[in-house]
């Protein structure tokens, strides 16, 4: 009875909590059914990622052939060099759609949308996810944290460990210098930029050693990052580095 009755009381409240704050669409603020969700329009205009794409960085091929590939394919980058991370996937094309949507939870404050944007990464990332022992955010510097006052990668990787049940490890890794911001740097500027920027926190060690650790980032550039992120982990001792992310830069011509 009690049960039915605790039932009935937070049906209540969401119906009360409906009627004075409507849930809003994510993107564009129309209202929708439920909160954390997106209306049909801006779900239609988002450009989701997927097969075929490298098996490596995730980097979509521009076409399907219909012809299966070996599982190994791999895009004329990774072949060159691959990456220092395993396997990189991402939920979304960065694009001007999806633009809006990332930066409103990055700078915007609409840390709302993190449970909605944890369930598409765990869709997104099932294959990675399967065999994962933890999922780390990629770190802010204090002083950006402070100014920000949320590490929104940390955010999705707590969305993550909700609806996956890895664990996480908000603060495993720590930015030991503050390095200015990558986005007007080219990609080798971008590597020299963050080399030995990243490191595991003291004590942090023993929860890194032998195990399977997904990165947790709100949009892939370059990789520079990352692989940072990566390095510093190998450093510790963790046997595979893999990394998920809500969105991933996608050039023409790569």
């Amino acid at each position: 009875m009690w049960t039915a009755l605790t039932g009935a009381a937070e049906r209540a409240g969401t119906v009360a909590l409906k009627a004075l704050l409507p849930p809003q669409c994510l993107r564009c603020g129309e209202l929708v059914d439920s909160p954390g969700t997106l209306c049909g329009a801006c779900w239609s205009a988002l450009s989701f990622l997927g097969p075929p794409q490298c098996q490596a960085c995730g980097y979509p091929f521009e076409f399907d052939s219909g012809v299966s590939l070996p599982v190994d394919a791999l895009c004329g980058q990774c072949l060159g060099r691959r990456p220092i991370y395993g396997r990189a996937r991402a939920v979304l094309r960065y694009d001007d759609s999806s633009r809006a949507l990332v930066l409103a939870f990055k700078h915007g404050d609409r840390t709302d949308a993190a449970p909605a944007f944890g369930r598409m990464l765990v869709r997104a990332g099932a294959e990675i996810l399967a065999g994962a022992d933890l999922v780390v955010p990629v770190p802010l510097h204090w002083t950006r944290l402070f100014r920000r006052r949320y590490n929104q990668a940390a955010l999705l990787a707590h969305a993550v460990a909700r609806a996956s049940g890895v664990p996480a490890g908000p603060d495993l890794l720590v930015r030991v210098r503050r390095t200015p911001s990558q986005g007007r740097l080219a990609p080798p500027e971008r590597r020299r930029n963050v080399r030995g920027a990243i490191a595991v926190r003291s004590g942090g060690r023993t929860l890194v050693d032998g195990r399977r650790v997904v990165l947790i980032d709100d949009v892939l550039t370059t990789g520079s990052t990352v692989e940072a992120c990566a390095e510093a982990l190998g450093h510790a001792g963790a046997q595979n580095v893999d990394v998920l992310t809500l969105a991933r830069v996608v050039r023409p011509g790569r």
